[in-house]
């Protein structure tokens, strides 16, 4: 199984963003990388944030929703378990996955505001990058400007893993 990282939060916390920031990262490092973007908005996905993951140095990106899996391969649905295993074939290090909250691979969680508290119950969390004050916890947390830090802290995550 390739290394696997996931960028969890809420719409319009960040996660496209930090997508194409740990790519890049991990790509200027020499690391092939693919990502995978779960679409949970309903309806066909929008290719247009998987194009900036490609953009941003991922040698595959993928976008899921409806059961439309961007790659023009259409099933009743995709698992994300079926998804990594179609990315077993491609000569790729390492995958980032934005989105699938309920999945136990390692993840950075993005905090917006305190309604958005709960996700620290998620499982195996790496890290924290809040946009508010957060309380004590036994996570690295991160304010979202301290991208200078969190950013290699996240590439080495999946690099030496």
């Amino acid at each position: 199984m390739k290394k696997v990282f996931q960028i969890v939060g809420y719409q319009n916390s960040g996660k496209t963003t930090l997508m194409e920031k740990v790519i890049r990262g991990a790509a200027e490092q020499g690391v092939r990388v693919a990502s995978i973007k779960h679409h949970g908005h309903g309806g066909a996905p929008d290719a247009k944030d998987s194009t900036r993951h490609q953009q941003a140095g991922a040698v595959i990106a993928g976008v899921e929703g409806s059961g439309i899996l961007q790659l023009n391969i259409q099933q009743s649905e995709w698992a994300l378990r079926d998804i990594l295993r179609l990315y077993e074939m491609f000569p790729i290090d390492c995958i980032f996955i934005e989105g699938y909250k309920g999945e136990a691979y390692p993840k950075a969680v993005l905090i917006r505001n305190e309604e958005d508290l709960h996700l620290l119950h998620l499982e195996n969390i790496q890290c924290v990058i809040s946009w508010i004050d957060l309380p004590a916890s036994s996570y690295p947390a991160f304010h979202v400007k301290q991208e200078n830090e969190y950013i290699p802290f996240i590439v080495n995550k999946i690099v030496h893993r």
